[in-house]
């Protein structure tokens, strides 16, 4: 029994649910910038590059002799993937950048100052009145 509770602990830390959050998040995040890469930038690149499909751009290597295809390496994929990393890369550099930013603004501003005590308080009103008296 001890073994299960010490795996409930560890997995009740709250950087353990931290990071399977992030893991979740990350895995809908990727959804979304392979659709926005597959879906949106390539047909634009396609595009602009002379109608291209790059899903379908492939090198085939026949055999010379019967003609038969041996290998097909199908480099769009490829290049999809490029474009993917570098448009994953640029929005983790806008996420660290807005974080950084933020933590710079937090550390800059200076705590509130503390309410005084009570002793200080008391200590106050007895140099208020005493300066009373002697004017």
């Amino acid at each position: 029994m001890g073994f299960m509770k010490e795996f409930k602990e560890f997995t009740m830390r709250g950087n353990v649910v931290d990071l399977a959050v992030g893991v979740v998040i990350g895995a809908a995040f990727g959804k979304i910038v392979t659709s926005l890469v597959e879906d949106v930038f390539m047909p634009i690149v396609g595009v602009v590059l002379g109608k291209i499909d790059f899903t379908t751009l492939a090198a085939t290597i026949k055999d010379p002799i019967s003609g038969n295809v041996l290998v097909t390496i199908p480099y769009g994929k490829f290049c999809n993937a490029v474009v993917y990393f570098f448009i994953v890369a640029f929005c983790l550099f806008l996420v660290i950048k807005l974080m950084n930013r933020l933590q710079r603004k937090a550390a800059t501003e200076p705590p509130p100052p503390a309410p005084p005590t009570k002793e200080q308080e008391l200590l106050t009103e007895i140099r208020d009145l005493l300066r009373q008296r002697g004017a």
